[in-house]
Parts: C-alpha cells; sequence; structure tokens
C-alpha cells in the first residue's frame, strides 16, 4: 500500500472514530454501517484520483459528486435519473428529508428513533467530514488542520449526548486523529529518501536507511519522537480538563457560571431556551416517569413544577435574563409584591427525580419558601429558581421542599394597584418587530375590561375557550414575533404558543407578564404519590399584580387547569375575603392523556387522531425551520458561479507550482525532465502574456524572440537564455550538468513579463491564461489514443479470428 492510500485510509477511520460518539443519538446503529460502506466508497475514489494524478481541487470535487450520487441513490433512487443520476426532484427530495430530519432532532429525546431524515443529517454528516478531513489530510498533505473538523464532529455529538460515556467516545476519536498524524509523519518521513545513519558497527557503517528500520537504527529517532510528542499531548488533553476547574461548556447542560458554591453571592445565571426540550418530551411516544412525589396538599391541581421563568422578549426567541446568583438560603425571602391580607397556606413535598432526567434547574412548586437538597445548588432570587452550579443536575435527586399555597380573590386581583415602576418598565418590554396584529387583537379582545385583572382574565377565556384554537403539539415551536403573529391567525399550536401569546399581549396592555417552564401536577397512584411524566411538561404565562405577586393563568386548551380566581370575570367588590365557587368536577384534571397528547408524530402525519392532519410548514414561517434544499441548490449555484470562472487560474497555479516545484532531480534523468518543465513553464509564461510559441525554433531563439516581444533587459533577459541554454545542454549534450536555479529563473522571467506588459494584458494573462487551451488539447490527445488502442484491438481480434477460424469455437 502506498504511503498516500494508508494515509487516506487512517483519514476515514479517523472520520469513523469520531463519528461514534453519535451512536447514543440513535436507538438503531444500522446508519454508522451505511455511513462506512459510503465513506469507504467516497475515499477510494479519491485514491484513484490521486493515482491519475488529477489537480487537487478537482480531486476534492470528484470526491464530493461521488458523495451526491452515493446519497442520491441512498435516500432518493426514485426520484432520480436512472436511479442514479440527480436532477432537481433529487436536491428537492434530499432537503425534504434534511427538514424533516432536523424537525424530528427538535420532536424526539435521545435517544430518538432511527428516522429516514435523522439518518440522512447523520450519513451526509458524516460523508462531509470525512471529504474535509480527507481533503486536508491526504489531498492538501496537512493533517494537524483535519483536526478541527474531527472536533466539530464530536463535540456535536459530546454536546447533545448524556449517556455518561463520553470519555470513551473521546478516546476513540482522539485515537483516530492520532493514528492520522502518526500516518502523515512516517508518509513525509519516507519521502525524505535514503537518511544515512551515523552510528558505528555493521548496521552503521556505509548503510542506508530508509528512516523506518528496526527498534536498533537511530534512524528511528525522529519516528520515536513524534510519537513521545503525540502521547504527551493526548495525556496532556486528558489530565488538564478533569484538573482545572469546570468551564462549563455543555450544549444542553451546565449553563450556569460564576463564582463557586459557598461564596455567598455571585456569578450569574446564563441558561439556554428549554423549547426544544418541552417539545421533545410532549411527543415522545412512551411517557417515561420525570418525577414523583408526595405532598401534604389536599388538592394538587395547582401543585405545578414551575422550572425556569422566561423574562425576556427580544423578538426573536423568549429566554430567561442573566442574573446574579447565590447560595441557597435556609429560608427564601418572601415572594415580592406578596401582601399579608392575601390568604396562604403552607405545603410540604418530597421530591424524587428519575435516574435519568438530567436538569440543571430545580422542579419546585411555586413560590418555595424552603429547599433541602444536597449538591452544588444556586439560587437565583428574581425568578425564584434554583439552578445546578459547575455540571450540577437533577439525576437521581431527592429533595424537600416547602412552598406556599397563595389563594387570592377575583376582587383581591381587580383592586391590585399599580405595580412598581421599575419592574413595570422590564416586564411590559416588547420589541419593535412585534406585529402590530398582536397590539390590536389584544386590544379588541379586551374591549370593556374595566382593570388588569379583567383584562387578564379575557385574554385567558379568549385563547381556551372563544377564538377557536386548537391544540397540536406537531406546529413548529416558533417563539418569535412571526410565530406569534402566524398563531393568531391560524390558532393552532401547542402550550408555547399559547402562554408567548397571552404573555406578549398582556405586555401590550401595560401588564407584566412573563412566561414560565415546567410540569403539571401529574397523575395520582395507588400508594398515594404523584407520578409526572414527560407528556406533563407545560409553559404558562405569569402576570403580576401588586399585593399578590407573580400570578398562574392558563390560556392552553384541554391542559393543566385555571385556577379558581379566573373563574369569575366579574367579582364582587362588596366582600373581597369571600372565594369564588369552587370548580366542578368536570375541571379536575384526568389520569388519562388527552387525544392530543396521546397521538403520536406518526399518527398526526397520517391524520388518524381524529382531526386533521398536522399542517405542512410553509415557506412563511421564518421562526420554525430551516429551508435546506434551497440553501443547498443557492449554495451550490453560488459556489459554481465563483469557481468555474476560476478554473483556469486555478489549473496555471497547479501546473505552475509541479513544474517548478524542484529543479534538479536525484537522478540525470529525473534532473532533465525537471529541466524540461522548467522550459515549458517558460514557454507558457510567454505564451499567456501574448507571445505564441513557435515549435520550429531552437531554445536559443525562441527565448531571443521572448526577451524582444516581452520587452525584458537586464537580470529577465539573461534568465531566459540561461533557461534556453540548460535545455539544450540537456537535451543535446552527451552529459548534461544539471542546473539548479532554472525555477528562479523561470520566475524572474514571469516577473519582467508581467512588469513590462499593459494591466488588460496583465490581468487576462492572470484570469484567462492562454496556455491554459493546452487542457483541451490534452484531452483530445488521450481521446484519440484510446480510440486508436481500441480500433487496434479490434483489427487484431479480426485477424486472429480470420486466422484460426477454430478458435471461435473453442
Amino acid at each position: 500500500m502506498s504511503g498516500s492510500a494508508r494515509l487516506a485510509l487512517c483519514a476515514a477511520l479517523a472520520t469513523l472514530a469520531a463519528s461514534c460518539a453519535m451512536l447514543p443519538l440513535i436507538d438503531t446503529s444500522g446508519w454508522l454501517l451505511q455511513a462506512t460502506l459510503l465513506l469507504g466508497i467516497q475515499t477510494c475514489v479519491g485514491v484513484l484520483a490521486r493515482r491519475v494524478p488529477l489537480a487537487r481541487l478537482v480531486t476534492v470535487a470528484a470526491q464530493a459528486l461521488v458523495g451526491l450520487l452515493l446519497l442520491t441513490v441512498s435516500f432518493a433512487r426514485g426520484q432520480a435519473i436512472a436511479g442514479v443520476l440527480p436532477s432537481p426532484a433529487v436536491f428537492r427530495e434530499l432537503g425534504r428529508l434534511m427538514s424533516e430530519g432536523v424537525d424530528d432532532v427538535g420532536q424526539y429525546a435521545i435517544p430518538a428513533p432511527g428516522t429516514t431524515g435523522i439518518k440522512l443529517l447523520l450519513v451526509g454528516g458524516v460523508l462531509v467530514i470525512g471529504l474535509w478531513v480527507d481533503a486536508l489530510a491526504v489531498t492538501f498533505r496537512s493533517a494537524a488542520p483535519a483536526g478541527l473538523p474531527l472536533l466539530a464532529l464530536f463535540s456535536i455529538a459530546a454536546g447533545l449526548s448524556d449517556d455518561g460515556t463520553d470519555w470513551l467516545w473521546f478516546l476513540a476519536a482522539a485515537a483516530g486523529y492520532l493514528l492520522l498524524l502518526l500516518a502523515e509523519g512516517r508518509d513525509r518521513l519516507s519521502q525524505w529518501g535514503r537518511v544515512f545513519s551515523g552510528g558505528a558497527g555493521p548496521r552503521g557503517q556505509g548503510r542506508a536507511s530508509s528512516g523506518l528500520d528496526g527498534a536498533g537504527s537511530t534512524s528511528l529517532s525522529p519516528v520515536r519522537t513524534g510519537r513521545r510528542i503525540s502521547v504527551l499531548a493526548l495525556g496532556i488533553a486528558l489530565a488538564v480538563p478533569a484538573i482545572l476547574p469546570s468551564l462549563n461548556s455543555g450544549l444542553l447542560n451546565d449553563q450556569t457560571s460564576g463564582g463557586t458554591a459557598g461564596d455567598g453571592t455571585g456569578g450569574t445565571i446564563s441558561a439556554v431556551n428549554p423549547l426544544v426540550s418541552l417539545q421533545n418530551s410532549l411527543n415522545q411516544p412512551e411517557d417515561k416517569e420525570v418525577l414523583r412525589y408526595r405532598t401534604s396538599a389536599s388538592d394538587t391541581q395547582d401543585m405545578y413544577l414551575r422550572i425556569v421563568a422566561l423574562d425576556t422578549f427580544d423578538g426573536a426567541a423568549w429566554k430567561p435574563s442573566e442574573r446574579r446568583v447565590q447560595d441557597v438560603p435556609d429560608q427564601l425571602p418572601t415572594p415580592v409584591g406578596l401582601r399579608s391580607d392575601v390568604r396562604t397556606g403552607s405545603v410540604d413535598t418530597v421530591i424524587k427525580a428519575a435516574d435519568w432526567y438530567a436538569q440543571n434547574w430545580l422542579p419546585l412548586p411555586y413560590p418555595a419558601s424552603t429547599v433541602r437538597i444536597d449538591g452544588r445548588w444556586r439560587f437565583e432570587p428574581e425568578g425564584r429558581t434554583v439552578v445546578g452550579d459547575r455540571g450540577q443536575n437533577t439525576r437521581g435527586a431527592q429533595y424537600e421542599v416547602s412552598s406556599l399555597t397563595v389563594q387570592p380573590t377575583a376582587a383581591q386581583l381587580a383592586q391590585a394597584p399599580a405595580p412598581p415602576a421599575q419592574l413595570l418598565r422590564e416586564y411590559t418590554q416588547v420589541p419593535d418587530s412585534l406585529p402590530s396584529v398582536v397590539a390590536s387583537t389584544a386590544e379588541q379582545v379586551t374591549k370593556g375590561a374595566g382593570n388588569a385583572y379583567e383584562q387578564a382574565v379575557k385574554l385567558q377565556k379568549w385563547f381556551s375557550l372563544e377564538g377557536g384554537f386548537r391544540y397540536d403539539t406537531q406546529v413548529k415551536a416558533g417563539s418569535g414575533s412571526k410565530a406569534i403573529a402566524k398563531f393568531l391567525e391560524q390558532r393552532e399550536g401547542f402550550c408555547v404558543h399559547f402562554s408567548f401569546s397571552m404573555a406578549a399581549m398582556a405586555r401590550t396592555l401595560g401588564i407584566p407578564a412573563r412566561v414560565a417552564v415546567g410540569f403539571m401536577p401529574g397523575a395520582a397512584q395507588t400508594d398515594g404519590s404523584m407520578s409526572v411524566g414527560l407528556r406533563d411538561a407545560h409553559a404558562w404565562p405569569e402576570l403580576y399584580f401588586e399585593g399578590v405577586g407573580w400570578t398562574r393563568f392558563e390560556p392552553t386548551p384541554s391542559r393543566g387547569t385555571q385556577p379558581d380566581y379566573t373563574i369569575d370575570e366579574t367579582p364582587s367588590e362588596d366582600d373581597p375575603a369571600v372565594p369564588l365557587p369552587q370548580p366542578t368536577s368536570a375541571d379536575e384534571p384526568s389520569a388519562r392523556p388527552s387525544p392530543s397528547e396521546s397521538c403520536t408524530a406518526d399518527m398526526k402525519r397520517l391524520g388518524e387522531c381524529g382531526g386533521p392532519a398536522a399542517r405542512e410548514p410553509d415557506e412563511d414561517d421564518k421562526d420554525s425551520g430551516t429551508p435546506w434544499g434551497k440553501i443547498t441548490l443557492i449554495s451550490s449555484g453560488a459556489l459554481a458561479v465563483v469557481v468555474i470562472p476560476l478554473l483556469p487560474l486555478l489549473w496555471r497555479v497547479r501546473i505552475r507550482s509541479r513544474r517548478l516545484s524542484e529543479t534538479a532531480g536525484r537522478t540525470p534523468e529525473a534532473a532533465a525532465a525537471r529541466t524540461v518543465a522548467a522550459w515549458q513553464e517558460l514557454l507558457d509564461t510567454g505564451w499567456d502574456h501574448g507571445i505564441l510559441p513557435d515549435e520550429s525554433l531552437t531554445p536559443r531563439k525562441a527565448a531571443a524572440r521572448i526577451v524582444e516581444a516581452g520587452s525584458l533587459e537586464g537580470p529577465p533577459a539573461d534568465a531566459a537564455h540561461r533557461v534556453a541554454a540548460a535545455v539544450e545542454e540537456t537535451w543535446y549534450a552527451p552529459r548534461p550538468r544539471p542546473v539548479a536555479s532554472l525555477a528562479a529563473d523561470v520566475r524572474l522571467v514571469a516577473t519582467g513579463l508581467r512588469d513590462a506588459a499593459t494591466k488588460p494584458t496583465r490581468l487576462r494573462a492572470l484570469l484567462l491564461p492562454r496556455s491554459a487551451s493546452r487542457v483541451a488539447t490534452e484531452v483530445s490527445h488521450r481521446g484519440s489514443v484510446l480510440i486508436n488502442r481500441w480500433h487496434d484491438s479490434a483489427w487484431q481480434r479480426k485477424l486472429t479470428s480470420l486466422r484460426f477460424p477454430g478458435r471461435q469455437r473453442g
């Protein structure tokens, strides 16, 4: 096996080793076998292209084309021409599958099912990374930068995975990269030629070494040194992260940063938006248990387990603010805005998280007054959330919480005074990008309301009963301004859309609002405990009323329960202490999932859920989808527009580099070939500048013609004559002497021609070199040779059949 082929094999192995980090993400591993097969074919094409040899960029283009053909055969054969060749329908199909794959990634938790879209993303990603690594390490002979795409592939997989085996996949990826570096080192060392070892004795005297001898050869020192450096670097990469403090760089976890636990105050919380996880949970085919708790509350309908509050709306998304955190105090502060005349109660709850559930926010009943839990946890006062510090999460955690049950009356909410100016200013901000239809709809829905409380109740009733909205978890989870406007128009979505839209509309009315994300109370069990499953994940709006504080509302139909204080829109102002009537049994939560909850993604797509099939996303939904097919076509077209005009320039750069890479060889034959190559480059350089080559002239006269036509003087003219003399000596002298400076002479002539030429001539010589026409001549020549060989072979077979007719029957 040649050094180039060995290096290509190691590049493919390194890519596959890094790809193994994605195995925990999917519940099947067949995609890796498919990716291995396709990557092997793509790698073989590169090996053959380099052996021809083709230009480097042509080699990469050939591999990319073969990769596209392989993806076409694997995923879009029905739309391909003859089942192989890509057509516009193929690009549309691949774009559709990629879009579905992105949707599936957003819908399913890890490990996700191996849908066709997800497999396309995985296999296509492996081919793209493999092509990148092969181009850097093999085609362009630079293995070290090839670690960047390998690192990107591993980082994406490791950031999404949370199965506790990241170290194993890291070792596999590191071993593949180390193998690639060693293979490149060996290949480079073998190209140095024969290295004489300086040792004494039979192995050292007058003996040439290839640089790869046995253990006793001193020529192995560079190889051994390289291996030691690589092993040392790998050891440092493994040891340093374990010694240094955590950098909290996980993709979906470890979102907190700041001071160490126990430092009292300091640090900040900067958390990711949990919407993807929420929609994942709602669309799981199996309602796995997330939490189980026991509570002293006699009625659990209001036992919402709150995780985080999304209080910032920038037009693109609702997300939690970056705020200061502190140690969890023994007694949490009194909720902001809560007055003593509002009726409250105390509830004690013991919560146990599932061993597989790893969340860096702690689910708590709101508002919690004390939290008792082991581990590194911090408290964020504004949102009253408890977050893990330095990788702390809820996996298997058991904790005790004391919380308040705030029971305001409708009259207390209706008579609430104006909020503080600072709070009002912060929590009523809406972006300029929010469409005007949001505010106008809010005003229309709440027309006739006498205060903020009545406005809030009217909004809740409109969303849940009167507005004609439909609950559907398959609708895109966009949270931006356009997604809200689209939701108000099409009136279908799930809790994310209802809560975000109501909070935005409340803000336009001057009511402080934010969105809480967490879990509904769950279902009662026979042993007296409550079980919270994935499908209990929920989002709801919280509106602020002075004297009561942040207050829960429930606009989502068929989900959760509406609070007692929102049942009656017209409270009596005569007796604010009298609570409203209790809801009937029809309002109690059911342990059975609703039709919308039990309907899986596949059933919705087939229209088997009793309602219309899931709506296909349209092109205007900018917040909730990426048009991968369109992006692919536009990118390919843009790349072609840029690359095709540069092909003559790239070809000349490649040819010039090859001809002038070495002017003297190790043998007389090689030295003669390099001299002729330098002369050919001199003629083509003159041709590019408008001096046509004349094959009838001797080298000496051809050089004089270039000097005269190119207006060369001084060193450039002398250099042209030196190259001509060298090639004449190579052709005619019995023992030509190698000249080592011909490359420099040719470059000197090129500089002189460029300086003497006009600007249009220089531009044409650079961008449209006339000597590039040799490509067409070479292609025509090779085609003629192949045709002649075929004719000669056919004629030879015919003569043989005429001379020996019996052979046809044999």
